[in-house]
């Protein structure tokens, strides 16, 4: 039986972070789990004893990450997978969003998951191993209206990350991205989730795309936590996980119409490199 895995976890107190979380420690792994506000997980270290390290962090203080990090790998002696969960949401039409606002969702959900991973690239290539995985969005595949930067931020994410999987492979570490899909989690409280002020201009669109999401459509969070658990352990785990169902018929749609514009497109692209085409 192979040695129980040791997970560093940020955004762990509610969420994805705390389902993997509880994931992990159910089946006998080590976690040092992370967030703003501690409170809600003294319940799991009452449960779980010294599998579990509790850790106060803000992913936007990278000082702050890097010695965290450190810690926790003092803490357990090794690493093996880091779970870049904390990020929220900021909503809105492009006209609407401030740009202070629209920074710090920046900071936390892109330099915060950028802090992470270069806090733990020199551990995990001293061990020669470990397996990152950045959460992204479905929202980091496909952009919906009013949703630009929290979408922007994923997109951002996912081409960090895809780099990152090419510049590691050789250190024996392993990336996943990945892309949850709708799911009845608390991300569209107040907590997760943040408004920019709305223009009347953009209401028809806001009520359009509520309409289009259906009670249906939201995955049962609870049952993406052993979906976590077979990437991790998975000899040659994907680049991409996407979780849920509702995604990927969309997915293939949106990839298809793309295609089918830049080849109609084909023409121009090739005119505009000169020279002999």
């Amino acid at each position: 039986m192979a040695s129980p895995k040791v997970w560093f976890i940020t955004g762990a107190s509610r969420g994805f972070g705390r389902r993997w979380a509880e994931a992990a420690l159910a089946r006998g792994d080590k976690v040092a789990a992370t967030a703003r506000d501690l409170q809600s997980l003294e319940v799991l270290q009452k449960q779980y004893d010294k599998a579990l390290l509790l850790l106060p962090l803000d992913v936007t203080d990278h000082d702050e990450v890097v010695r965290t990090v450190k810690r926790a790998h003092q803490h357990f002696g090794r690493l093996d997978v880091i779970l870049s969960v904390a990020g929220y949401g900021y909503m809105g039409a492009i006209e609407e969003v401030s740009i202070q606002d629209a920074r710090a969702n920046f900071e936390t959900n892109v330099f915060g998951t950028l802090s992470v991973i270069q806090a733990a690239l020199p551990l995990l290539r001293a061990q020669g191993s470990g397996h990152i995985l950045p959460v992204s969005s479905a929202g980091g595949i496909v952009a919906f209206p009013t949703g630009g930067i929290y979408e922007a931020t994923k997109f951002a994410v996912e081409g960090l990350a895809e780099a990152l999987a090419g510049e590691v492979a050789g250190f024996g570490i392993k990336v996943t991205i990945i892309e949850p899909g709708p799911f009845s989690t608390d991300f569209m409280n107040e907590s997760s989730i943040r408004q920019a002020l709305p223009m009347p201009a953009y209401e028809s669109v806001r009520q359009h795309l509520a309409s289009m999401l259906s009670a249906d459509a939201f995955g049962d969070p609870s049952a993406t936590g052993e979906a976590i658990l077979k990437v991790v352990d998975a000899p040659e785990p994907p680049l991409r996980l996407i979780l849920g169902s509702a995604m990927l018929p969309l997915i293939k749609q949106v990839y298809a119409e793309r295609l089918k514009v830049w080849e109609s497109w084909e023409n121009v692209s090739k005119a505009a490199q000169g020279g002999r085409n």
